[in-house]
């Protein structure tokens, strides 16, 4: 059987074997936020007991999808195969005139996490099917304890097999997914094989065209991780409002009902104790103490938290802050906060980026943010980043926008579209609902206005809410606009609004479009809406190192630094204004962007994509310098 064919096997023989996925977690008055549930998170996998599955990894392109189907595209009779877990060099040992069209084990080999872009320079544009397998041996089989297979994310279909055994499978590119592979895991001689497609249909989330590299691949960790039988599932840590720190525990296992959870702060000698009820939920809550450090940008404290519950104790590193909403600012701690921030892509700084954000990589992307543009903000775009970014950002002291794509154009009247969406949102909140630094969740970006777009952003809305009800909820619209006594006049209108916390609006006036650039500074805002607004987008695109003092022509540092001037003096205009992310840190991969000056990258970054700084980001720098040293 050529082992194009056994994978077929695998991904049919199993199903009746594949252990039933957990799910995740809720707080117990929490509506049921989709029909279609996401496989385990995980959450805090990185502070518990593991092994990386991460390094070399054998990897196998696919373009046919013959590794799903025989050449008819149909499925083999499962009973005859040998499922995922063939050895084709002791099969070939046994018989050297057998044949396979794959050979996996001793297929070329790749690091993990990577996107297979890095891989050799004919993947550089390669868009679909490729297959991964590693093999290994573990010590984390124990009596009374689970082991899951941990993907910290995979872009963007991900089908999984161990030993011979379908595990499960994913859609979405940017969120955490696990399975639990206790009953299918040997101590010596693991097979594991997964499927990454990165191919998008019209009804994926995102679309097939977006304005971004693809980057397909496992391009973030994979683990092992071990816990009890019965485990923290989800801990929701924080303080709210009213004063009060409130944690909501749920438990998964056979033993989860009726436990008693402790979560306590050393630091702040408190601890909060409860049993759980039937679903293995508890919720608690105590008066913050009085020497509670507040989290905030400029004192970015982080406490140690622990969850106990039987034999499991989740430990985590949690700052306590509150975020809402009075009016037209955004109010963080109580005090009005003006976010100087911008856009960033899951990009690391170099030539050949490949989505390999390391601790070192985060930390020198945000650095250029907080120090180098004197910023307490970042939108991260256009999905989500890497949780390593996240707990960064915690550490660092940056706020935080995250978003799902639900970008330009998605399937907005297809339900399993926003099955799809939905479960992106879950995951992504329930992987950083105790990340202070996290104040914005996104529900999309630049989608054109039509009734199944309102509803299916709503839904979104209402979901993230649903799931956490401590931040702030919005998404980057767009506007119309138009002239009125020679001046540009724009109206926010987006009928979305009523369920958005903050306005947040992408403009590009005096890059695209007909406007001067000299006209940009007059432009005039209007909002009936009593809510901030967050410039979520501006920017203007050069090649590091193009000059034209004189005429200050398009793609010059001269015109960008032109654009940021006058676009900062428009938005010292706006009464309601409460942020500014403009697009974009740094220039990133685009294969869309194609003329001479772009070639495959948007040259938007007020840095380049080695991060040498532009004459945009000193005007940028400085505006943020003078506008923190106000207040």
């Amino acid at each position: 059987m050529r082992l194009a064919q056994i994978f077929v096997v695998a991904v049919t023989a199993a199903l009746l074997a594949t252990p039933a996925d957990a799910r995740p977690a809720r707080p117990a008055d929490a509506p049921a936020y989709s029909t279609t549930v996401p496989g385990t998170v995980l959450v805090n996998a990185d502070r518990r007991t593991g092994e990386s599955l991460s390094g070399p990894w054998h990897y196998s392109v696919d373009p046919y999808k013959d590794g799903m189907a025989d050449f008819h595209g149909k499925p083999l009779d499962v009973t005859h195969g040998r499922g995922s877990d063939v050895n084709v060099e002791a099969a070939m040992k046994a018989d050297p005139d057998v044949f396979f069209e794959y050979d996996l084990a001793r297929a070329p080999v790749g690091p993990v996490p990577s996107a297979w872009i890095a891989y050799s320079p004919e993947l550089r544009y390669y868009n679909g099917l490729m297959w991964y397998q590693k093999s290994f041996d573990t010590a984390l089989i124990k009596s009374g304890q689970r082991v899951f297979l941990r993907f910290a994310a995979a872009d963007y279909k991900t089908m999984v097999y161990l030993n011979g055994h379908r595990v499960g499978e994913h859609e979405g590119g940017f969120t955490p997914f696990s399975f639990d592979v206790t009953r299918l895991l040997r101590e010596k001689n693991n097979n594991l094989v997964v499927a990454v497609d990165s191919t998008r249909t019209p009804d994926s989330v995102p679309t097939q065209v977006t304005d971004w590299e693809t980057y397909g691949g496992l391009i973030r960790d994979v683990t092992l991780v071990a816990t009890p039988e019965t485990y923290v599932d989800d801990d929701f840590i924080r303080l709210t409002t009213d004063g009060l720190i409130k944690a909501d525990v749920a438990l998964d296992g056979p033993a989860k009902a009726g436990q008693v959870v402790e979560v306590s702060v050393p630091a702040l000698k408190l601890s909060l104790k409860g049993t759980t009820d039937a679903d293995g939920h508890v919720s608690l809550s105590t008066r913050a103490p009085k020497d509670l450090k507040r989290w905030s940008p400029d004192t970015p404290t982080l406490y140690e938290v622990s969850v106990k519950a039987g034999a499991d104790v989740l430990t985590d590193r949690i700052g306590f802050r509150t975020i809402e909403v009075k009016g037209t600012q955004i109010i963080l701690n109580g005090e009005p906060i003006f976010l100087r921030g911008i856009c960033l892509h899951e990009e690391e700084f170099g030539p050949n980026p490949s989505r390999r954000i390391t601790p070192e990589a985060s930390r020198a992307l945000l650095s250029e943010i907080k120090t180098g543009l004197h910023g307490n903000y970042v939108r991260l775009s256009h999905y989500p980043h890497s949780e390593i970014t996240t707990r960064m950002a915690d550490e660092m002291g940056l706020l935080v926008w995250s978003e799902v794509p639900v970008y330009w154009a998605v399937k907005f009247d297809n339900p399993d579209t926003l099955k799809v969406a939905q479960s992106m949102m879950a995951e992504n909140i329930l992987r950083d609902r105790n990340r202070a630094s996290v104040i914005i969740w996104s529900v999309a970006n630049e989608t054109p206005i039509s009734d199944a777009r309102n509803s299916f952003l709503t839904a979104l809305a209402r979901e993230a809410k649903a799931l956490d009800g401590t931040r702030l909820v919005s998404a980057a619209l767009l506007t119309g606009k138009k002239t009125v006594d020679g001046h540009i006049d724009i109206t926010i209108d987006d009928p979305l609004i009523p369920e958005l916390d903050v306005m947040a609006v992408n403009t590009y006036n005096g890059w695209y479009g007909n406007d001067k650039i000299a006209d940009v500074p007059a432009t005039v805002w209007h909002s009936s809406f009593n809510k901030p607004l967050i410039l979520s987008e501006f920017g203007a695109e050069t090649l590091y190192g193009v000059r034209d003092p004189v005429r200050e022509a398009r793609f010059t540092e001269d015109y960008q630094a032109k654009y940021y001037k006058n676009t900062l003096a428009m938005a010292d205009r706006i009464p309601f204004l409460a942020g500014l992310s403009p697009w974009i840190l740094k220039d990133f991969r685009s294969p869309r962007r194609q003329n001479i000056w772009q070639q495959g990258w948007n040259r938007k970054g007020v840095v380049s994509e080695n991060g040498e700084r532009k004459m945009a980001f000193f005007v940028l720098s400085d505006y943020y310098a003078k506008m923190a040293a106000k207040k």
